[in-house]
């Protein structure tokens, strides 16, 4: 039986949510970021990053400022700015770009290699600490945006820059006699020779990722020699997560839980999952889908964050999930949308893309001002003012979102992910275009040589209602699957006008038939607000509930409820008593929630009295509005909740 070629051509993303979000992103977040990267937004703290390349290059003098990793932060601004050209051409922030690239690359040594921290303090001691020095994190990233703007702009420079590079580190790395046996302290260079070899299709490339995922943490262990040989000990090797805070306690294949660095955890997993799809490992596929329930069924909050503790920014045991004290690190959501999307490569199934979704509307949004400009490193899921000021356990957690930081590797992490959105919003095979979530948007493919576009108007995730129209050169058949969200418990399809039966398989209703010209399909999907409750198991979140409505978690916030969220209780509330209302100029326009709820009151008790028998203050009915988490903090610094007292 013939099967349908479909091929994923172009998506265009119009008006609407998402579209606005990226607009804010092209006008304001990518010049403002330049200037950051520049050293030029007063107030903020200094990046250093561009004037390292100019001192490594010899066009300025000076010392290497900044972290070591600093390289990496130009390097995500470059590939966020390649995927905006790819749907914005702008001649002037090609040129900008251009000229990065150029003080980029005049830093680059004879030899190939890349690196401004070596360059400037000592070549000589390059690839000596790959435990902690970040050398092929910033190597990765920077072939990541090397792929991204050749894609885009055809410029070859920056890519042939980094093909000498990857062609140095093959020299330098590998199973032969000779080589070094080591491996990133921080994990990306899988995920960018994957990328990269998908591209060349060179098979060292190719082979250069599955020895860095396979040597990892085999015996002997290189990070404890390296440390041995370098007469120092990481800070990390002191507690109670040794090598597993990288990821190398011991070898991937032997790995069944998610520990250590939650960002360099799931950026591994991330290319094991590329890995195993083009090389067909079933063991490592296996592997990464242990992991991924290691996540998701135990280790991940409402919202996608993950990384549940500022020590290491990492995981930590089973259901620990403290929300006051949560780390939720913008990159490591960022990370979590990277690993469902590449999941949904290996296998079309619900949860992945219900994952995507959540981190995508909820942790990741948050990290980012609604003006572009201010960012969180840090995404908790409750937040008192004072105690972030005062309480030396919360000074990770802020009650503002911050002009800048001297580890920035969130801004630009966000820019790079909002910019190539398509990338994860909609798939193909040989037979199938997935639309795995909704935005107003037109997907253009190639089926069996007839050309196919599907536009998209919705709006998601305001409500459940999305209309597609298929505009074709002749019929064509193939299948098109439809995400139906593991939130959504009714939804109703109808093509050109007619009801079709609901039957979803795996989390997608798929429908394969010959298409005509101007045939529509209209999804609705059922999305009431929920009150939701975590496992009992997590210890912080017991007698209290969290609400959502459809991928949005809701909060609240003292800008609309005043101080003392803690006294809140829903008692006797169920979701049928939540009103729903779309707010034009609340927080950049969203769907805000009212509800009844009490408030415990502090009359009656005497300030100077601090416990008492038969204390207990005064109950009042209230009225609550909350607003979407990824919202909050945009007004004054004031308390946030998710969850509240049942």
């Amino acid at each position: 039986m013939k099967t349908a070629d479909c091929i994923l051509q172009q998506v265009i993303i119009r008006n609407g949510f998402w579209s606005e979000i990226r607009e804010t992103v092209r006008r304001e977040g990518i010049p403002y970021q330049w200037k950051a990267l520049n050293d030029q937004v007063e107030g903020a703290e200094p990046s250093y990053c561009m004037r390292n390349f100019r001192v490594a290059a010899g066009k300025e003098p000076g010392k290497h400022g900044g972290l070591v990793f600093q390289d990496s932060d130009v390097a995500k601004w470059l590939e966020g700015v390649a995927y905006t050209l790819s749907w914005h051409p702008d001649a002037v922030l090609e040129r900008t770009a251009d000229s990065a690239i150029d003080d980029i690359v005049a830093a680059q040594q004879p030899d190939g290699y890349l690196n401004t921290y070596y360059t400037i303090n000592g070549l000589d001691k390059r690839w000596t600490n790959l435990m902690d020095n970040h050398e092929l994190y910033c190597a990765g990233h920077m072939i990541e945006a090397a792929v991204a703007y050749y894609k885009t702009t055809s410029k070859r420079k920056l890519l042939d820059a980094m093909l000498r590079y990857v062609d140095y580190i093959d020299s330098m790395f590998g199973g032969e006699e000779g080589k070094l046996k080591g491996y990133p302290g921080h994990p990306v260079i899988e995920m960018a020779l994957m990328r990269l070899y998908e591209l060349t299709q060179n098979e060292r490339h190719l082979k250069m990722a599955q020895f860095f995922i396979k040597q990892r943490g085999q015996s002997p262990l290189y990070f404890e020699q390296e440390s041995i040989d370098n007469n120092r000990e990481s800070e990390w090797l002191q507690g109670p997560l040794k090598f597993a805070y990288y990821q190398a306690d011991k070898p991937v294949y032997e790995q069944k839980d998610a520990v250590g660095h939650a960002v360099r955890a799931a950026y591994l997993f991330s290319g094991m999952v590329d890995v195993a799809r083009v090389k067909n490992d079933s063991l490592l596929q296996k592997t990464c889908e242990s992991m991924w329930r290691s996540i998701v069924e135990r280790r991940m909050y409402i919202t996608g964050a993950i990384g549940s503790s500022a020590h290491g920014e990492a995981f930590t045991f089973d259901y620990d999930l403290p929300n006051d004290t949560a780390y939720g690190e913008t990159c490591a959501s960022i990370a979590m949308v990277f690993l469902a999307g590449r999941m949904l490569k290996t296998r079309i199934c619900g949860t992945y893309a219900d994952v995507m979704e959540r981190a995508l509307y909820n942790s990741v949004l948050s990290g980012m001002q609604l003006d572009g400009k201010s960012f969180f490193y840090v995404n908790p899921l409750e937040v008192l003012p004072e105690a972030c000021e005062k309480d030396e356990r919360k000074k990770h957690v802020k009650a503002q979102r911050q002009p800048w930081f001297s580890c920035a590797c969130c801004p630009p992490n966000f820019i790079r992910l909002i910019a190539s959105l398509e990338n994860y919003a909609f798939s193909a095979d040989d037979q199938s275009l997935f639309i795995h979530t909704y935005l107003n948007s037109d997907v253009s493919c190639m089926v069996n040589g007839t050309g196919v576009k599907v536009r998209m108007e919705t709006d998601y995730p305001w409500n459940g209602n999305v209309k597609l129209t298929l505009s074709l050169d002749e019929p064509a058949s193939f299948e098109l699957a439809l995400h139906i969200p593991g939130w959504c418990k009714h939804y109703g399809i109808k093509v050109n006008g007619e009801a079709v039966r609901s039957d979803s398989k795996d989390g997608y209703h798929r429908m394969r038939k010959e298409w005509k010209h101007q045939d529509t399909v209209e999804l609705t999907l059922s999305m009431p607000v929920t009150i939701v409750r975590a496992n009992p198991r997590v210890y912080e979140d017991v007698g209290k509930v969290a609400v959502t409505r459809g991928p949005i978690v809701y909060c609240l916030e003292e800008a609309d409820n005043g101080p003392d969220l803690h006294l809140i209780r829903l008692q006797g509330v169920t979701a049928e008593d939540f009103k729903v209302s779309y707010h034009p100029d609340l927080l950049g326009g969203v769907a805000a929630l009212s509800s009844p709820a009490i408030r415990e009151t502090c009359d009656g008790w005497d300030e100077n009295t601090l416990y008492a028998d038969d204390g207990e203050g005064r109950m009042e009915n209230v009225t609550l509005q909350w607003i979407p988490y990824f919202a909050w903090a945009n007004r004054e610094a004031g308390e946030m909740r998710v969850w509240v007292r049942e």
